[in-house]
């Protein structure tokens, strides 16, 4: 009588960051603890996960940790794919299998998606490409999150701001000139990024807070140089509606810079 039973399949499991080895490349931990425990464990399947990566294969094979070396930075964005996995990798490292079919079946609606993923798992881990050119964002996990996905700290702001707004101060406070202009710069046909310049100028701001609630409402990396924010992604529509909805700044000091000129939202 022939046996029908299923043999379990047998998967390995990196002991320092908890994935298949496959996936261990989107683990922050990858030169630092992944490669040495491959090394030591299963220098063959570290071979093959090295074989197209040859400045780290270099960098292992001379025994230099990554702390003492530096890989190039990269030189463009994650792909969907890319990014999808390394989402999948930080939150749900079972699944990672069928990025493909989810891929298909979210075909042209992948921004929903991720939004939907950062909503119920948390934020998306950031883009290294965006990291080496702009720095990391300024997301951090001290504040409880309301409806909207920001924080305490940022629902407080206006309140606190009106606090500040009495007496002389106030009309300090009225003197400042509030001017925003809001950016996108296109990185490749598909890649691009929203910049606001100006939002120093709203008295009271602090552009950390802001530019962690614009990473929550695009579920997206946002970081802050030079008191200017950046973006991930094309929001320029949404980024003038939320500083004037959420920020409290006046329709008549948001300008939106569409091929050169400055067209205020207001009359947008």
């Amino acid at each position: 009588m022939t046996s029908n039973a299923t043999i379990p399949r047998q998967v390995l499991y990196c002991d320092a960051c908890g994935m298949p080895p496959e996936y261990c490349e989107y683990s922050p931990d990858f030169e630092t603890h992944c490669i040495p425990w491959l090394k030591s464990n299963h220098p063959d399947i570290l071979a093959s996960l090295l074989k197209n990566k040859p400045t780290v294969a270099a960098t292992t094979e001379k025994g230099t940790s990554s702390s003492t070396s530096k890989t190039p930075a990269p030189t463009a964005p994650w792909t969907t794919k890319e990014r999808l996995s390394a989402f999948y990798a930080k939150y749900m490292p079972e699944k990672l299998d069928g990025i493909d079919a989810i891929l298909e079946k979210y075909a042209g609606k992948e921004d929903k998606l991720f939004v939907a993923l950062v909503k119920k798992y948390g934020p998306e881990p950031e883009d290294p490409y965006y990291v080496a050119k702009y720095g990391a964002g300024s997301d951090d996990d001290d504040d409880d999150d309301g409806e909207d996905g920001v924080g305490g700290k940022m629902e407080g702001l206006e309140i606190d701001d009106k606090k500040k707004r009495r007496g002389a101060a106030a009309k300090k406070v009225n003197k400042v000139d509030t001017r925003i202009i809001i950016q996108k710069i296109s990185r490749n046909r598909k890649k691009a990024v929203t910049h606001v310049v100006g939002m120093d100028t709203v008295p009271g701001m602090k552009l950390k807070e802001v530019s962690k609630a614009f990473s929550k409402r695009f579920a997206g990396s946002s970081s802050v140089k030079d008191k200017e924010i950046i973006i991930q992604g094309d929001h320029l529509e949404e980024v003038a509606e939320m500083i004037v909805s959420k920020f409290g700044v006046s329709e008549d000091a948001v300008f939106l810079d569409l091929d050169g000129e400055f067209v205020p939202f207001k009359s947008y």
